[in-house]
């Protein structure tokens, strides 16, 4: 029982390190796209990516939830990113 103790101790230590990592490149990227600048957001994004594929890989977070905030990040990237879409109507 003195083993698991020092074993989950440790366990806990570092997925709560990891999981902090993944938190600040996602609030990094968040910043970057509500700035506006879109070279240091992409470069955000290519950072985020792999800390969030290794939570997946250690057991931190689940699959989904990592897939869930790359696509949510990355819709938020191009949508705000790209040039506004000017709509034309027309009466007849």
């Amino acid at each position: 029982a003195e083993k698991r103790i020092r074993q989950t101790v440790k366990r806990t230590a570092i997925n709560r390190a990891r999981t902090s990592r993944i938190k600040t490149a996602v609030k990094h990227v968040e910043a970057m796209i509500a700035s506006g600048n879109k070279t240091e957001a992409e470069a955000a994004l290519k950072v985020a990516q792999p800390e969030l594929h290794s939570g997946i890989g250690k057991g931190t977070i689940h699959r989904n939830t990592a897939a869930r905030k790359i696509s949510r990040l990355s819709k938020r990237m191009s949508r705000q990113m790209s040039p506004p879409s000017r709509i034309v109507i027309t009466f007849c």
